[in-house]
């Protein structure tokens, strides 16, 4: 937090240790790990520390359709996701080819592109087997 120019809190620890324990979480789930740890915080103070966090590049927020905004830790690379269907599960997925941005645009617009954002969808093994 300090080297990203971020004063180190109590909020701000339990965040980030709840983080490391539920990666791709929502804000809300993030505010009940963290209540447990500090009765005293507020939804909206998390929703702060994770504007703090994003802002300075410590948290990534992924948008998946039909679903809250969800955060983790990983940074720094340009990976996707792979989110079931049906429970909402969600992994990291390696870039698919090459190297960032992964994809190239058939046309640009004058856009310099540095990243790409692909979401597959499907099935978890767990929801396969519940299907099978």
């Amino acid at each position: 937090m300090r080297r990203s120019g971020l004063k180190v809190t109590s909020p701000r620890l339990a965040v980030l240790r709840a983080l490391d324990d539920s990666p791709h979480t929502s804000a809300e789930r993030l505010f009940a790990a963290v209540r447990l740890e500090l009765p005293g915080t507020s939804l909206q103070a998390v929703y702060g520390v994770l504007a703090a966090f994003t802002s300075a590049g410590l948290t990534r927020r992924i948008e998946p359709s039909g679903s809250p905004a969800l955060y983790e830790r990983r940074v720094g690379d340009n990976h996707h996701h792979v989110i079931c269907s049906r429970c909402a599960a969600v992994q990291d997925v390696d870039c698919a080819v090459g190297a960032a941005p992964c994809l190239e645009p058939s046309d640009t617009g004058g856009f310099a592109v540095h990243a790409a954002e692909v979401t597959y969808w499907g099935l978890c093994p767990d929801c396969q087997a519940a299907t099978a």
